[in-house]
């Protein structure tokens, strides 16, 4: 008996002693282990608040800081804290929300980034709107707290496609880049150098910590600072950039469609990339970025398109110049080789391409400098044609190595994203289009460049260089250095030195010298010269069509200078600015100017405010634009429509839509507007009518 007594006691006692241990077990868990009732109990005691770095600067060749930041306000709000209180009435009075987007908001914070941690409510305040919270902050607290937030600055206002913008990472984003520390409310870089340096442009966050009150209010850095990390500002990027080359460049290509790109033949770095139309960057800061930013992205004219890199044009008669670097490394011709020219190519039977004026060419330089199709059209077909290639495919993929060679074809690699890679034909597309037996005449457009040869501004301008150095280059870039140091290894591309034909120096020489009596009279830009700088230019004059119908030429230029110690390489095309020499030509000859002699001469200046004020829209633009202002149209009067039913309804009573047509005439009518020629414009007038007081600008 006292054997069962005693194991039963034992029995009990183990009992107690395995509940007293599973007891302190997970007292321990609960104390020490788990983080959640610590994290509870942290966010009653302290207040954890993220301080979000500057993002690094970008400074341009003669040390202008051409991207800077500001400081704006973010609204943020912790959900679980909205329970302590807060005068939502009064902050949804000052945001100019109503009740409902308050709640939609809060529920999404609670989506995306749970109860307890911040979330951004309204980012970006104006100064009103950061000045009125400001003063009652107090109201909103604790669920409420600004947030300080660098954003960019652009002292000069230019360089919008070259720089991008920033904006908040989205879930895609966040799902392709989380593992690199970004997190819901963060922004990034999304186009431009922004994008391709983001790494190093955008620092590393830092956290206070600071007690809270007993309403939940910071008072004061929890244990004063100790567990504080400071934000680590974005390192400066020094850019080949000229900004005031920029800014004239930009400015001289108001009111058209195109791009320019001058490049610094000895580095790579580019000193100026303009895409017309452009856009002040500073649209796309504050709180107004979503609206500016649909307004650019539905403009017919595409401001947000880079047209310098993504826009692929036939490059025309400045295609001469590789055509006859091809044909005297080849051996068709040499440098003292004419041409009969007549007007026209008739060899192939179809008098095509025609000439602008007919007369013999002696030689390469006045082939060149006076830009004789037939001339090159005859170079073309004896490289195609040459026996010493089986056929002519064959002989074709070897012009197509030269071209590829001369950066054409393919992506350079410059450091901005959406680069595009051109167009040159392989014997595989003629097959197709042609079958097995086509023949050089087949693609004698291609002599002259247009046919099926496309290429961007910068591969265009980027063979100038080539030519101007000789046969090499640097691949084209904005960044030089990175604040200490490049430790991603983003510039490493930009380093070598690229040497992929060996030509003669003799040959290049020869082309040399055509251009330079592109600019001498007799040449078809002597008019543009500038003096003082021995420039080599060739003007291009590149056919388009619209819907079928043979449009206006674009107008092509592209240049370098000076000839004995290149120091600038430039291309400039303008979409149906005609003849090379009429437009492209004077812009890249003032862009010349500036920068050599790093001003423009009183002469010129007048020239300046002459092609700024040019506006040169094409056809198809003028079409978009026409239809986008019908669809607005339609829709202002739709709403114009709406807003009278709903006066005439609380004036009247009325809710049938069909007795609106005759409203009691005891009520006060609404003020109708009044057109700009001073008739009176019903709001239920139409559209017709108002179509036909709509008028369109032809050079908008």
């Amino acid at each position: 008996m006292n054997d069962f007594h005693s194991i039963r006691s034992r029995i009990i006692q183990i009992i107690f002693a395995a509940a007293f241990l599973m007891i302190i077990l997970q007292l321990f868990n609960l104390q020490i282990l788990n983080e959640d009732y610590k994290l509870m109990a942290d966010n009653q005691a302290i207040y954890r608040k993220v301080v979000y770095p500057s993002r690094g600067l970008i400074i341009d060749r003669k040390k202008h800081v051409i991207l800077d930041n500001t400081t704006l306000f973010d609204l943020v709000v912790i959900p679980a804290q909205l329970r302590q209180g807060c005068d939502t009435a009064a902050l949804c009075n000052i945001l100019k929300i109503s009740q409902e987007e308050f709640s939609k908001r809060i529920i999404n914070s609670i989506v995306k980034n749970g109860r307890y941690q911040p979330s951004v409510f309204e980012g970006l305040l104006d100064e009103k709107t950061h000045a009125q919270i400001a003063e009652k902050l107090a109201l909103f607290q604790p669920a409420f707290d600004l947030v300080e937030r660098p954003v960019r600055k652009y002292p000069y206002d230019a360089a919008a496609h070259v720089f991008g913008y920033l904006a908040e990472v989205d879930p895609k984003f966040l799902e392709k880049y989380g593992s690199e520390g970004y997190r819901q409310g963060d922004y990034a870089g999304m186009t431009g150098l922004e994008r391709t340096y983001e790494k190093v442009l955008m620092g590393q966050r830092g956290i206070q910590y600071w007690n809270k009150d007993n309403k939940n209010r910071p008072t004061q850095p929890y244990e004063g600072g100790k567990y504080d990390t400071a934000a680590v500002a974005g390192s400066t990027l020094y850019s080949s950039l000229d900004i005031e080359l920029q800014q004239l460049g930009e400015q001289l290509m108001q009111g058209k469609i195109g791009s320019v790109v001058a490049i610094d033949p000895k580095t790579g770095g580019i000193l100026a990339m303009v895409s017309a139309p452009s856009y002040s960057p500073t649209l796309l800061t504050g709180n107004q970025r979503r609206k500016h930013f649909s307004e650019l992205y539905t403009d017919p004219r595409l401001p947000l398109y880079n047209r310098a890199i993504t826009g692929e044009y036939s490059p025309g008669s400045t295609f001469k110049t590789l055509q006859a670097l091809v044909g005297m490394q080849e051996g068709v011709i040499t440098q003292h080789t004419g041409y009969p020219c007549r007007g026209a190519y008739f060899d192939c039977g179809t008098g095509k391409p025609k000439c602008h004026g007919a007369g013999h060419s002696p030689d390469l330089e006045h082939a060149i400098a006076q830009s004789c199709n037939p001339y090159f059209a005859n170079v073309y077909r004896k490289i195609l044609d040459n026996p010493r290639y089986p056929n002519v495919d064959s002989s074709l993929a070897v012009w197509d190595r030269y071209m590829y060679s001369f950066g054409l074809g393919h992506k350079l690699g410059v450091d901005l994203p959406s680069e595009r890679g051109g167009y040159i034909p392989t014997p595989k597309r003629y097959q197709k289009v042609f079958g097995p037996r086509w023949h050089s005449c087949n693609t004698i457009s291609n002599s002259i460049g247009q046919g099926e040869v496309n290429s961007t501004v910068l591969q265009l301008t980027n063979a100038i260089a080539m030519i101007a150095n000789k046969g090499w280059y640097y691949t084209p870039h904005m960044i030089d250095s990175i604040e200490g140091g490049d430790q991603f290894g983003l510039l490493e591309p930009y380093r070598t030195k690229n040497q992929p034909v060996h030509i003669p120096d003799s040959m290049f020489e020869a082309v040399h010298a055509g251009m330079e009596a592109v600019m001498k009279p007799g040449g078809t830009g002597w008019r543009l010269a500038v003096p003082g700088i021995n420039i080599c230019g060739k003007t291009g004059t590149v056919e388009n069509y619209y819907k079928g119908k043979k449009q206006k030429d674009h107008s092509f230029f592209a240049a370098f200078a000076p000839r004995e110690n290149p120091q600038i390489a430039i291309a400039c095309i303008v979409e149906n600015g005609g003849f090379g020499a009429t437009v492209a030509a004077p812009i890249v000859s003032l862009m010349l100017e500036k920068y050599i002699h790093d001003s423009i001469s009183d002469k010129r200046k007048e020239w300046i405010e002459r092609y700024s004020s040019m506006k040169i829209t094409p056809a198809r633009i003028l079409d978009e634009m026409r239809k986008r202002d019908s669809i607005k149209l339609a829709k202002d009067e739709e709403r114009a429509r709406r807003q009278l039913l709903n006066s005439i309804k609380e004036e009247t009573g009325i809710d049938s839509e069909e007795e609106t047509a005759t409203p009691d005439p005891t009520p006060a009518k609404p003020k109708a507007p009044t057109s700009t020629k001073g008739k009176t414009v019903g709001l239920l007038a139409p559209i017709d009518e108002h179509r036909k007081r709509k008028t369109f600008s032809q050079q908008a």
